[in-house]
């Protein structure tokens, strides 16, 4: 079987990955691969419908036809020039790939084809132009007239307004000389990696930079298992990269204890030595000045946000973070303390219905504490530019947000910490007793969303629904409880 594109990206990225693609495929770590399976599916529908608003293409299935019948349809169909074809497959010397979208440029008789990469991705990356190089010289060397190459990114700035019609939704981008300039590149790309593929042993490569770039390697965890383990490595000196991590490298150095001063900037420095301690440091009095200011009653707010790369919802743009859901704790000064929670399973937006229950929820006073309140900030302000009948207070609310983050990274550290300032990092720390690894299905960001997602599907059942609600619910709720207790350590109270 000839190599396919995504092997001849992954030789791009690391010839060892793909001889392990090859001969050691159970070795990957696919966690997470799905959602991003299914974002290329969900834009890749749409583009169809783009592309082919007169419904007269056709759709290339491989996984039904099986490869040769692909091949052989996807010639008879290229040689008629009756309509689009989606997924053409295309094969030659070794290679073969599945070309997202071919539109008809010619007439019956002198076809021509103009072919895109349909990415969804807001810009193009050097990748997406290896992927279009490699589709566009397996057009040529099959004899296909090719008129014209690009990509088709996601355009950010795309509103939907419904209905269905996602006309404005792509941008072109032109590739056509690009791509014949790189076909004697191309050629050698597959020479070398089909000799990769036939070696009978891996390719010798160390770990390196190519481990995460342009992707994340699903085989890092197996490919570390054999490097020497470094008990504080260099990665847990926060934003230590670039030149100085480099020259810290040179000089054999793989434990952050050893880095010397002039290499760290003081917040580093500071990571280094409370490492070297081993104990917590806490500037108990900075932390309650820094929230003396802050009266009664307290609020503690966190969203879960959900980004759509194709906006199904009227009015909402491509990757906009559209709130779903909220936690709410409300600490009296006479110690009492309340929940409130926000969740909408509907499937329609629920942006307006959360906007009306966070200013009916949140009171007109007090303030609203939050971890990287940047975000939630960003949140409530999109929410009042899209409402205007709760802009006011919306704005008020956005107006009382006090962030933890700065207050914990002014004046508390735990080696646990690991250069990270993240809540779940700063929390086992302060309140050990909460964790979200006790959670059921639902215990991180990602999770949540994908969660959403199975939730307002339409082919999800109501008892499953009815157990992810009460998932996401928990999750939310141990979020500000979270805030909750990291304000009173802060404030001196435990």
């Amino acid at each position: 079987m000839p190599l396919s594109k995504s092997k001849l990206i992954a030789f791009r990225q690391c010839p060892r990955r793909l001889w392990r693609e090859i001969h050691r495929r159970e070795l990957r770590d696919d966690s997470g691969a799905m959602a991003g399976f299914r974002v290329g599916r969900e834009v890749g529908e749409v583009a169809r419908r783009v592309y082919d608003p007169e419904g007269k293409g056709t759709l290339v299935e491989v996984d039904e036809l099986g490869y040769e019948e692909a091949f052989r349809l996807t010639a008879s169909l290229l040689e008629r020039a009756e309509g689009p074809v989606f997924e053409a497959a295309l094969r030659a010397k070794g290679a073969l790939a599945f070309a997202d979208v071919m539109l008809p440029t010619g007439s019956r008789g002198e076809p021509g084809w103009r072919m895109l990469e349909v990415k969804s991705t807001t810009g193009v990356k050097d990748y997406h132009r290896d992927d279009l190089a490699i589709q566009a010289w397996l057009a040529r060397r099959t004899g296909i007239p090719l008129t014209g190459a690009g990509i088709a990114h996601i355009e950010n700035t795309f509103v939907y307004g419904g209905d269905g019609d996602y006309r404005g939704l792509f941008r072109e981008v032109d590739f056509t000389e690009e791509t014949r300039f790189r076909d004697v590149e191309v050629e050698a790309w597959i020479n070398q990696a089909l000799e990769v593929a036939d070696a009978p042993e891996e390719p010798a490569i160390p770990m390196g930079p190519q481990c995460s770039d342009p992707f994340d390697c699903p085989f890092a965890g197996w490919c570390s298992r054999g490097e020497p383990v470094v008990e504080c490595p260099l990665s847990w000196l926060p934003n230590f990269n670039g030149p100085r991590r480099a020259a810290v490298e040179a000089l054999g150095i793989t434990d952050l204890r050893e880095v010397p001063d002039a290499y760290l900037s003081e917040l580093q420095k500071h990571v280094r030595d409370v490492t070297i301690s081993g104990e917590t440091w806490f500037d108990r009095e900075g932390a309650a000045a820094a929230l003396a200011p802050h009266g009664f009653p307290a609020w503690f707010l966190d969203f879960e946000t959900v980004m759509m790369p194709v906006p199904i919802w009227k009015g909402t743009r491509p990757y906009q973070q559209i709130p779903f859901q909220f936690s709410l704790h409300r600490l009296g000064e006479d110690g009492t303390r309340r929940h409130e929670a926000f969740l909408d399973l509907s499937g329609d937006d629920p942006s307006a219905a959360l906007a009306a229950s966070l200013v009916a929820k949140t009171g007109a006073s007090g303030p609203v504490f939050a971890y990287n309140a940047k975000f939630e900030r960003m949140v409530i302000h999109q929410l009042a530019a899209r409402f205007p009948e709760w802009a006011e207070p919306l704005v008020a609310i956005a107006a009382r947000l006090v962030d933890l983050h700065p207050i914990a990274k002014t004046h508390f550290y735990d080696p646990s910490q690991h250069g990270s300032w993240s809540l779940k990092a700063v929390l086992p720390a302060i309140a050990p007793d909460l964790s979200y690894d006790r959670l059921e299905g639902v215990a991180d960001g990602e999770m949540a969303v994908e969660a959403y997602r199975e939730a307002i599907a339409p082919e999800t059942t109501v008892e499953r629904r009815a157990k992810i609600e009460g998932q996401l619910l928990a999750y939310c709720e141990l979020d500000t409880l979270a805030l909750v207790r990291l304000w009173e350590g802060f404030r001196g109270k435990v």
